[in-house]
């Protein structure tokens, strides 16, 4: 695993802090979970824009690939 430093404000590592106490967990376990799932909702987000722009143009893609 490589390492990421991240710089927070006081708000926002004091909420992280308050959280990570609340449920028991480091702080650093919660900004990996949000980091993963903030890549998988912009994946799946791309995703679904690349499928509609391919079926948009698909006829021209079928052409091309000719």
């Amino acid at each position: 695993m490589s390492e990421l430093t991240l710089f927070l404000d006081p708000a926002t590592r004091q909420a992280l802090d308050d959280l990570a106490d609340a449920q028991a967990r480091q702080p650093e376990e919660l900004a990996l979970d949000a980091v993963r799932g903030q890549l998988r909702e912009e994946e799946a987000r791309v995703r679904a824009v690349a499928e509609r722009l391919a079926l948009a143009h698909a006829d021209l893609l079928r052409r091309l690939g000719e």
